[in-house]
């Protein structure tokens, strides 16, 4: 077997998915990301923009969001389960999100972040102010509840996202 069958033999069982994180502002997508990097947590500041690995929602840069939607096999939606005032809002932008068709055949990961904080509605709270049950039957979706300063929830979460994509478009060997 020579240098280039063993490279393509090995090149065939590497697998990559695309994974797009997305939420409002202050919902804690940099805090997991840091989180499950192992990163210092210590000094988290506001992200400014968007960057790699987040993306953060503010009204002038929410149009850059679908740069990024080409190829995307799992999407991300992080909710501040905390902010009731911007429930209504965050309802809003997943609808939008959700009507582009560039996403319409991504799993979809909610994670109900910061149950942590006393007053955080539950997961199945958020799923019902987002209406999650009135979905596209064809999605696959799962909600989770998670604390991204503590870790707990995540493991989970993104657990059953790899799993999902995974089953859809890869062939079990």
């Amino acid at each position: 077997m020579g240098l280039l069958s063993i490279i393509r033999k090995i090149k065939k069982k590497e697998k990559e998915m695309r994974i797009l994180m997305v939420g409002l502002d202050n919902s804690g997508k940099t805090t997991i990301v840091l989180k499950i990097n192992g990163e210092d947590m210590s000094v988290i500041g506001p992200t400014l923009g968007f960057n790699i690995n987040t993306i953060t929602y503010q009204k002038t840069i929410r149009s850059y969001w679908r740069n990024y939607f080409e190829q995307t096999d799992g999407l991300v939606w992080v909710v501040d389960s905390s902010d009731l005032r911007r429930l209504d809002d965050c309802k809003m932008e997943l609808d939008n999100l959700l009507k582009e068709e560039r996403l319409s055949g991504a799993s979809l990961l909610i994670l109900a972040n910061k149950q942590d904080i006393k007053g955080a509605l539950t997961p199945a709270e958020i799923a019902k102010v987002l209406n999650l049950e009135a979905m596209d039957r064809t999605r696959h979706w799962k909600i989770v509840g998670c604390s991204a300063y503590t870790g707990e929830g995540l493991l989970e979460g993104f657990d059953w996202l790899v799993q999902d994509i995974a089953s859809r478009i890869y062939m079990l060997d």
